[in-house]
């Protein structure tokens, strides 16, 4: 029987044709990988959250309670209420807007 005799260069050959493959697979995912990366940083979903001041939460209660209020008004009172808030700020218009809702006519 005659001997064989097994060259180790086509085994090397594939071993590094294979590692060259895993190589270009980490790169790939590696680029995939910072990608995703920037995305996520720049999502809406994982901004902060503004914080909103005491001082701020009340201006904005005020605000919503003024536009309540004028909600239910008629044209000649909104002009009435709005001219009292352009001398006296929110409060004095949530103030004369708040009697003709309840149901008492001053104006």
């Amino acid at each position: 029987m005659a001997r064989r005799t097994w060259s180790i260069r086509p085994q090397l050959r594939v071993i590094r044709s294979s590692l060259r493959q895993l190589e270009r697979a980490v790169l790939t995912l590696a680029t995939k990988a910072r990608h995703l990366e920037r995305a996520a940083l720049r999502s809406p979903k994982t901004r902060r959250k503004s914080t909103i001041t005491p001082q701020r939460r009340g201006q904005l209660k005020l605000q919503g309670q003024y536009m309540g209020y004028m909600r239910q008004l008629k044209p000649r009172q909104k002009a009435r209420v709005k001219a009292a808030k352009a001398n006296g700020g929110y409060k004095a218009g949530i103030g004369l807007a708040k009697r003709p809702a309840k149901g008492t006519t001053v104006l």
